[in-house]
């Protein structure tokens, strides 16, 4: 296979991807190749990443543990001020403990491919993240998808696995749609069928539920989900992620999670980070309700727009385009006028399913968030791309009848 001509056929389909340089730290607006501009493909949510406390946190951390942890978490890697992270957090979110990963990926990988048992099933949202997916392949039993969001099939397929161990996987909030996932029924399916529950609360902890505990927090589940998965690097400002669980769970994996046993521990420095920011949350829980704020504000001005924006509940806002190619070019005209948005394109999502995916921050303006709704409607205009239904619902067009055999696992953008 030659790599250029690899690297050119993805061009020509609108599925290259480059990584640009932003100058400074993160915010919502940072100078972007040179050029400032206004984010809003940051998942930077509460604006807590260069917040001064948090900053100085993590100095005094590099001062006092050094710049990285110099083993695994099973070998020298752990130090107190993992432990005294783990502790808060396990607090916070009502959990009787916590395990630190180094990231997102590493703990959804880790959690699944542990807890899935050998002769069992994994029953998986079809649009569940890919690290989810990874972990069900990585777990080596059988998994399969059940239609989003649909708790008939969800249901039906639990009933069908009777008498096997049975292992539910679900985001919380879906990261290219801004959804919320039917955690109540999915709980309650769980229930019925004694099967262990896991949610990735990604884009949910520190963004929903009472002073930013979370979706699953939103919904009253609060100890009653096997594992929830959080992350440090969003609404944190932060780098790692957490499964917070049962103390025999997290036991568990700490024996059993290969991402876990085989990964340098996360750095000091970002783990301090994490704590001054939580601290902050705990504070100043009004950065959610702001958050929450921002979120309705851009849908507003982009309704007014011409752009429709059902589906989307939370401070992710996606705008379906359908194919690659105008995604593509709708997030280059708005980049030239100063707004810096993501196109999302396959694999991510399905063939026919390519968005512009928005991600609001506590810090932007609403001044910032209107103008930013003016900038995308004139760009769209440029492009000829018209104002078009968002993703969760324009979606579900692509979703394919179920056929009784296991759907694909999607693999990584």
């Amino acid at each position: 296979m030659d790599l250029q001509e690899r690297l050119d056929e993805l061009k020509g389909l609108g599925l290259h991807r480059r990584m640009r340089l932003v100058s400074g730290p993160q915010g919502p607006r940072v100078v972007l190749d040179g050029k400032p501009v206004l984010v809003l493909c940051s998942s930077n949510y509460l604006g807590l990443a260069d917040h001064p406390r948090v900053r100085e946190a993590a100095a005094e951390a590099a001062m006092r543990w050094g710049v990285g942890a110099g083993s695994s978490r099973s070998a020298a890697g752990t130090m107190t001020v993992h432990g005294r992270l783990e502790e808060r957090l396990a607090s916070f979110v009502g959990a009787e403990a916590a395990v630190l990963f180094g990231s997102g990926y590493l703990a959804n990988v880790g959690v699944v491919a542990a807890l899935a048992e050998p002769g069992g099933l994994v029953l998986a949202d079809e649009r569940c993240h890919a690290s989810l997916s990874d972990g069900c392949a990585l777990a080596r039993v059988e998994t399969r998808r059940y239609r989003h969001a649909d708790m008939d099939h969800l249901a039906a397929l639990a009933r069908a696995s009777a008498g096997r161990p049975l292992l539910i996987v679900t985001d919380a909030v879906f990261g290219t749609d801004g959804d919320v996932a039917p955690l109540e029924e999915i709980a309650e399916i769980a229930r019925r069928r004694g099967a262990r529950l896991v949610v990735d609360d990604a884009h949910g902890f520190g963004c929903l539920g009472p002073g930013g505990r979370g979706a699953v927090a939103a919904a009253g589940l609060e100890g009653e989900v096997d594992v929830v998965v959080g992350s440090l690097g969003k609404a944190l400002g932060s780098y790692g992620a957490f499964a917070a669980c049962e103390a025999a769970t997290a036991r568990f994996l700490a024996n059993r999670a290969r991402t876990l046993l085989a990964s340098t521990a996360p750095p000091p420095p970002a783990v301090a980070g994490a704590l001054a920011a939580l601290a902050l949350l705990r504070e100043q829980p009004h950065r959610v309700d702001k958050l929450q704020a921002n979120a309705e504000a851009l849908r507003a001005a982009l309704a007014h727009e011409g752009f429709g924006t059902a589906g989307s509940t939370t401070q992710i806002v996606p705008l379906d385009v359908g194919d690659a190619v105008p995604a593509l070019r709708l997030c280059e005209a708005a980049l030239e006028r100063g707004v810096f948005a993501e196109p999302v394109r396959p694999p991510t999502v399905a063939p026919d399913a390519a968005r512009v995916r928005l991600a609001v921050m506590a810090s932007h303006t609403k001044d910032e968030l209107r103008d930013a709704a003016r900038v995308l409607a004139r760009a769209a205009a440029q492009v000829g791309v018209r104002p078009a239904v968002s993703a969760p619902v324009a979606a579900a067009r692509s979703v394919r009848p179920f056929d009784g055999q296991a759907a694909p696992i999607a693999r990584a953008a």
